[in-house]
């Protein structure tokens, strides 16, 4: 095999393993539909507009200075718009593996310390931030095929295995295991049986 042939191949390995490709063909394939649905889904969706953001900013940032000077400014726009419009504030020093997969759109805000596996589902409302101090302040390391539902909060320097899922409004401060399910326990409590009602005479709270 020549050397150009050989690179030619390594060029294509390269692109068809590029993270952004990952995260658009895991979009495509979770939409259903024509082919020509998918596609216009994808193309309005507010989690495909972040990963291209996010991963022009992540290229950008690879350049050399120069070509940085032109390029960042355009990534600091874009940027700004997707947290305005979406609400999805995920910065590129952040270390996302391919496949990310952003299902909804609104209150997702991810440190810039945090590390984010391969085929990972963020949910809306979610926070993956930064806590504690001295040698235990830092951000969540999380691994592969971990699924984040709507509300939940992971905070500190914990690392969650692969292949785990976070329940709803749960919020997560510790390590997790490979293969874990937390779900907030016990979900909710009753405080008054008073319902959505006025208070008239002769009516009290907890009657």
């Amino acid at each position: 095999m020549s050397a150009d042939s050989a690179a030619f191949r390594e060029n294509r390995q390269s692109r068809a393993a590029s993270p952004l490709r990952a995260d658009l063909r895991r979009r495509y394939e979770m939409t259903s539909g024509s082919k020509l649905h998918r596609v216009l889904t994808c193309a309005r969706s507010p989690g495909v507009h972040a990963v291209l953001v996010l991963r022009f900013g992540q290229w950008s940032q690879r350049r050399n200075k120069l070509l940085r000077i032109l390029f960042d400014p355009i990534y600091a726009i874009l940027n700004f718009f997707i947290q305005v419009l979406w609400g999805i504030e995920i910065p590129r020093r952040a270390k996302i593996g391919p496949g990310l997969y952003i299902g909804h759109y609104g209150g997702i805000t991810v440190s810039s310390g945090a590390v984010i596996g391969r085929d990972c589902n963020l949910s809306q409302s979610i926070t993956i931030g930064v806590s504690g101090a001295g040698s235990k302040r830092g951000a969540p390391t999380i691994g592969d095929n971990v699924y984040i539902a709507p509300g939940a909060r992971l905070v500190g320097k914990i690392t969650i295995g692969n292949n785990v899922k976070i329940g709803a409004n749960a919020v997560i401060h510790k390590d997790l295991p490979d293969n874990a399910i937390a779900v907030m326990e016990p979900g909710f409590k009753i405080i008054s049986y008073a319902g959505n009602r006025r208070i008239g005479d002769g009516d009290a709270i907890g009657e």
